[in-house]
């Protein structure tokens, strides 16, 4: 599919391997805006999907974007020019460490839905393995730019799967990064926990916020749970 549409914006994504999935709109959708957002990042844009979300979700008036991928930049600048909230949406064509070099602003949220496949083998897609490939932005690096890049009531959230959930909150710490909520997702009732979506601040708590979120009972048949967290912006819904 060329073109995805939602209800209040559509994404191109024909030139580029990073399509719409249902990670980028849970953490579009999922993210916490409870520190009403001034400025957001979205790091590792693909197609502009979570930024363009959380344009909708929120008020802030600063929507910066980063993307290193050169089709996946151009698709994602087609889709915030395209958006009903484009005054309020950049996206910067750099890596992670080229944006990190020169840092001009805080952001009270930063977002990631970052490449997280570790494997060892790599397909004949390039773009593709750049985006799924935990090689084009280790977790290292995403979580030293959110320490140097978050504000002082910031909030960073990410989506990654389950079985990193553990290191990467760790490695969060080191950074005096601290969880404050967690959402497992499953795809049905039965099958394992496949995800986890983070939200960290700077605030040590001792009660963390642990839920759990399942898709879909059947085939297309989806939760209360997910129809209520995603209806603002599938169709369908």
């Amino acid at each position: 599919m060329s073109q995805f549409y939602f209800k209040q914006f559509s994404i191109q994504q024909d030139k580029t391997a990073m399509k719409v999935g249902t990670d980028g709109v849970l953490l579009g959708a999922w993210t916490p805006i409870s520190n009403h957002p001034f400025s957001i990042l979205d790091i590792g844009t693909g197609t502009g999907l979570i930024a363009l979300m959380l344009a909708q979700r929120t008020a802030s008036e600063q929507i910066d974007a980063l993307e290193i991928d050169e089709t996946a930049y151009e698709q994602a600048v087609d889709n915030f020019e395209n958006a009903p909230w484009n005054d309020r949406l950049f996206c910067y064509h750099a890596g992670l460490d080229e944006f990190m070099e020169e840092p001009e602003d805080e952001y009270d949220i930063i977002v990631s839905n970052p490449p997280f496949y570790s494997e060892d083998y790599k397909t004949d897609n390039e773009q593709r393995d750049l985006a799924r490939f935990q090689d084009a932005m280790p977790f290292e690096d995403l979580v030293e730019a959110a320490d140097l890049l978050l504000s002082e009531k910031g909030i960073f959230s990410v989506i990654i799967p389950f079985k990193e959930e553990e290191r990467f909150i760790t490695l969060a710490k080191e950074f005096e990064l601290y969880p404050f909520k967690i959402t497992h997702v499953k795809g049905t009732p039965t099958s394992d926990i496949k995800r986890s979506l983070l939200a960290f601040n700077r605030i040590e708590k001792a009660d963390i916020s642990i839920d759990e979120l399942i898709i879909e009972t059947g085939r297309h048949i989806y939760t209360p749970e997910y129809i209520e967290l995603t209806k603002d912006f599938y169709l369908k819904f």
